[in-house]
């Protein structure tokens, strides 16, 4: 048999196990999925019909006090959890609220340990961090891994997007119809209807009830009068 037709067998056996691993690891990615008739979906305190929870995640524990909307999807890799470990029991019920319609995008990691709510329709981008607890680091003789800050709650109003990498840390509110860009830092308030950017993140953009309005001509309009 010539070289060339030992060549053409090993190129279909390779294409068939290519095939095979896919197929395969797209029936793992479809049994592995949280949807709303699931016997894992019974471990939330609510989880609305039509949602869906991609399967490879990185880390989800504390389902009993999450509560997620009705179509609502959830990317792979993502990261929901409840307080330090899956034992602990936290001081308020529900602790994360995700409500209808949203996405979460891969990669994005959500830390409750006191109330985060994410209202519906809001949409992320990749990788996005969302916490209601940081570290603490005035104690020196303590690691700072090792100390923390009281929690804050977290609200992010419905109909806004967070970009790829968007950080919301503990205290931060963002109102209805928010855009906040990639890789910004939100820290404090975001009033409705804003583009932010930044770090932290301040306003670029507003609606004034009638037009979209740059914040450096209404900072230079208020300065001429």
């Amino acid at each position: 048999m010539s070289g060339n037709y030992f060549t053409k067998l090993r190129t279909r056996v390779s294409e068939a196990r290519n095939a095979a691993v896919r197929s395969g690891w797209d029936r793992v990615q479809q049994w592995g999925a949280v949807g709303h008739q699931s016997e894992h979906a019974k471990r939330y305190g609510a989880f609305g019909t039509g949602s869906y929870v991609a399967f490879p995640w990185n880390t989800i524990y504390g389902e009993r006090w999450m509560r997620i909307g009705s179509n609502t999807y959830v990317g792979p890799g993502a990261t929901l959890s409840v307080g330090i470990h899956a034992d602990q029991v936290p001081i308020s019920d529900p602790v994360l609220v995700i409500g209808d319609r949203c996405l979460i995008n891969k990669g994005t990691a959500i830390v409750a340990h006191f109330s985060i709510v994410i209202e519906d329709d809001v949409w992320t981008g990749h990788n996005c961090y969302v916490t209601d607890q940081n570290h603490g680091y005035e104690d020196l003789t303590r690691p700072i891994g090792a100390q923390s800050m009281p929690e804050q709650p977290v609200r992010i109003g419905r109909g806004s997007w967070l970009g790829s990498g968007v950080t919301v840390l503990p205290g931060a509110t963002i109102g209805e119809h928010v855009v906040v860009a990639a890789g910004s830092v939100v820290t404090g308030d975001l009033p409705a209807n804003c583009v932010a950017g930044g770090v932290p993140a301040r306003i670029i953009r507003y609606h004034d009830g009638q037009d979209w309005v740059r914040a450096e001509r209404a900072r230079d309009t208020a300065l001429n009068k």
